[in-house]
């Protein structure tokens, strides 16, 4: 009589134990100095301008195109000379650029409330479009600065003038992109608002502005380096204080030095309101993926 055999169960398999998580590489040394030296790297084309300019200028001396380096001895002198209390700035900073900055402030919030209001209404209305579009583009292709003589007769020598010139020279860009964006708002989303029963506000808020948003915010930063031209200009002509004001002086006494100190003065200016704008157009666009150009 056989005994029953009697059968074992398989082996379970042995089930590999999981590998640790990677652990993250810091980076090399040599990787964070390229990170850090790359922004340098990109100015190389600036860099070798400055320097073409020193040699040519101290190869061929005249009073109209002085050295780099005079220039900017002339600017520390002339706008950095304050106390450590000011941030070093002089009083000659204070004078001149206060004065172009408030008038430059004054004249883009009023471009900015006009503008935007004015071109949904364009964007929005179709017999206001039909009305005022054809005005709108007139005036957006018209050289701002022939207007300087009638504001000098209608306002007179007075900041007054200076803020018009600045307004209207700045809001018809403001408007017409608006204009644009409110016109491109995709229209399902107009439907799908529409649906949803919202009032008028709650339309505008929530889909038409944000949707233009980018339209907007471009022409708000092109207009602010038009803005800070035409500061400049009608400061030349009706003005007793202001950047503009301090370069036709200059000018006018053969103070040359100080006049490209006064320059240097002006693009710095201009490359602050960029990065400012570039800034708060990022914050307030931060939802949108931006590539290329518009990344900048």
């Amino acid at each position: 009589m056989t005994s029953p055999t009697t059968r074992t169960a398989p082996d379970a398999p042995a089930t590999a134990p999981e590998p640790p998580p990677p652990t993250p590489s810091r980076p090399h040394l040599g990787q964070r100095a390229t990170s850090l030296l790359r922004p340098l790297l990109n100015l190389w084309l600036l860099a070798a301008l400055l320097v073409g300019w020193e040699i040519y200028a101290r190869a061929n001396p005249t009073i109209f195109f002085p050295p780099l380096s005079s220039i900017l001895r002339q600017f520390w002198a002339d706008w950095l000379s304050g106390p450590p209390t000011r941030a070093f700035l002089s009083d000659q900073f204070f004078t001149a650029v206060v004065p172009s900055m408030s008038r430059l402030t004054q004249a883009m919030i009023l471009a900015l409330v006009v503008g935007v209001a004015g071109g949904m209404l364009v964007a929005r209305n179709p017999v206001i479009r039909g009305m005022y579009s054809p005005m709108i583009r007139f005036w957006l292709a018209t050289p701002k600065v022939v207007l300087l003589p009638v504001a000098l007769q209608v306002f007179g020598v007075s900041d007054a003038l200076n803020i018009f010139v600045i307004f209207f020279g700045t809001v018809w860009l403001i408007m017409i992109n608006t204009a644009d964006g409110v016109a491109g708002v995709n229209a399902a989303w107009l439907r799908s608002a529409s649906s949803m029963r919202l009032s008028r506000w709650q339309l505008y808020r929530h889909v038409i502005l944000p949707a233009a948003a980018p339209q907007i915010m471009a022409g708000i930063r092109v207009s602010i380096g038009v803005g800070l031209i035409m500061v400049i200009v009608s400061e030349f002509y009706a003005t007793t204080a202001g950047v503009g004001y301090e370069v036709m002086r200059f000018q006018e006494t053969f103070g040359y030095l100080q006049m490209w100190s006064a320059f240097l003065l002006i693009a710095i200016i201009g490359l602050i309101l960029n990065l400012v704008t570039a800034g708060l157009e990022r914050r307030a666009l931060r939802w949108q993926r931006r590539t290329g150009l518009g990344a900048l």
